[in-house]
């Protein structure tokens, strides 16, 4: 006989209420086609992402002069660049860099914006008036110019280009929570728990975040496109990711030059960069049709 010790119960009940939010998320997102669609997307290149070295035929930084600009072949599916490198290894390797840097510079940009949305939205007053200025001077240049000037302090490489973008979305995130907030702080149940002398902390955990996750998750999901394309952009520029790592951004440069004589250089990442944003934007709207209550009716 098992006896339910305190620790038992308190996972359990954790647990239950993971599937109890996990089944309320999932059920309207999987009556939209295209978040389905897009998350196939997703994952097929996420799957190539992780098994990289096992799917890629060479090595994404072997250099073989001897064939250099083949054409797609059967050795050579995707055909070889100026330098003999094999296009499609090196495209594999460069849904790596292009999943990594928009989940990772998304996600810090997220956790920062979420803290100063929070503390403006809860805060008021004067701390709230300093932080939105700092927010609107962020938002007052374009994402591309403003990441382009953090990469000209911070310096070229992938970890600089995580934090440009991720500096360059705290602006959009910070305002959307800090709006959210103020829309739930006027709400009775928030007032009914600060009467109670409910903690702050609490309040926040369990009212103030669950209530303003539907809307982070939209916006968090788009700016995952968004951020893989800025990083290609700063690659394309000379700005990002430095050689030979295999990045879409660098290879499209790359074969910007010999386009008439060798147009799979730059097409091959240009059309896996072309599917990996169609994959994210089909998700963020799918996400956005089934968490939205302003369009879950509209797209129902």
């Amino acid at each position: 006989m098992t006896i339910a010790t305190p620790s038992l119960i308190s996972e359990s009940g954790y647990w239950h209420r993971f599937q109890g939010s996990f089944a309320r998320f999932w059920r309207p997102v999987r009556r939209q086609r295209k978040a389905l669609a897009g998350l196939g997307i997703v994952c097929l290149f996420v799957l190539v992402a992780v098994f990289a070295p096992a799917l890629a035929p060479y090595s994404p930084t072997e250099q073989n002069f001897a064939d250099a600009m083949q054409g797609p072949s059967w050795k050579h599916w995707m055909g070889t660049d100026s330098y003999g490198q094999d296009i499609l290894s090196r495209t594999f390797y460069g849904a790596r860099s292009a999943l990594w840097i928009g989940f990772a510079s998304v996600s810090l940009g997220l956790l920062v914006g979420v803290a100063v949305g929070l503390l403006a939205g809860l805060r008021g007053g004067r701390i709230e008036w300093a932080l939105m200025r700092a927010v609107d001077g962020l938002l007052a240049f374009p994402e591309l110019i403003m990441a382009m000037a953090f990469m000209a302090v911070l310096g070229l490489g992938m970890n600089n280009v995580i934090l440009a973008l991720a500096l360059s979305f705290v602006g959009p995130f910070a305002r959307t929570v800090r709006a959210d907030v103020l829309q739930v702080k006027a709400r009775p149940f928030i007032e009914a728990a600060r009467l109670m002398d409910v903690p702050e902390r609490e309040i926040i955990l369990r009212h103030v975040l669950p209530n303003i996750a539907s809307p982070i998750l939209i916006q968090a999901g788009m700016r995952i496109s968004i951020a893989i394309l800025l990083a290609s952009g700063l690659s394309f520029l000379g700005l990002g990711v430095v050689p030979p790592t295999p990045d879409w951004g660098l290879m499209i440069a790359e074969g910007r030059g010999f386009i008439s004589m060798a147009p799979w250089m730059a097409g091959m990442p240009g059309l896996a960069l072309a599917t990996l944003l169609i994959g994210l934007n089909l998700l963020a709207e799918g996400l956005r049709d089934a968490l939205d209550p302003r369009t879950r009716g509209e797209h129902s």
